[in-house]
């Protein structure tokens, strides 16, 4: 069974609704104009690329996907080894736009990920995301014995 985990937008919050205004409105302008085909790539490229990871159980192994334009996945998948080891991280990502009137726009995003670590403890990738450290060690513990890996 393969298991699709949502990590992150490429362009992040201010991108995802700039891409979805661009696709949009690029669907309305293609009845006019043929360059509304432009603004439906553009749009769908910045709106809806993402990344996300692909987890094998059966096959024990994992993949770091890039979606691009939200249905062309792209990545190469890694065989668990033993030796291999799961870990937790607190990821703490801000993303900063401006406005034509100088005004900065900051969100942040605070969550955990579950990151899978070599035999020399070096981070190999994030496995998923989770809000909290409580659900973070719960997921852990679950993964870590569905692949068979120590938790580091």
């Amino acid at each position: 069974m393969i298991t699709n985990q949502k990590l992150d937008k490429s362009f992040g919050p201010i991108g995802v609704v700039a891409g979805t205004t661009l696709f949009f409105v690029g669907i309305i302008l293609v009845y006019f104009s043929l360059s509304g085909l432009f603004l439906i790539l553009l749009g769908a490229f910045v709106g809806f690329t993402s990344t996300s990871t692909l987890i094998d159980i059966e096959n024990k192994r994992v993949k770091l996907s890039t979606n691009w334009f939200g249905i062309i996945s792209t990545g190469k998948w890694i065989d668990i080894t033993t030796g291999m080891k799961l870990g937790i991280k607190k990821s703490k990502k801000t993303w900063r736009a401006y406005s034509r009137s100088n005004r900065t726009i900051e969100m942040t995003d605070s969550d955990y990920r579950i990151i899978l670590y070599n035999s020399d403890n070096i981070e190999i990738m994030p496995i998923k995301k989770v809000e909290s450290l409580e659900i973070a060690k719960k997921e852990v513990e679950e993964l870590g014995r569905e692949l068979e890996l120590n938790i580091n």
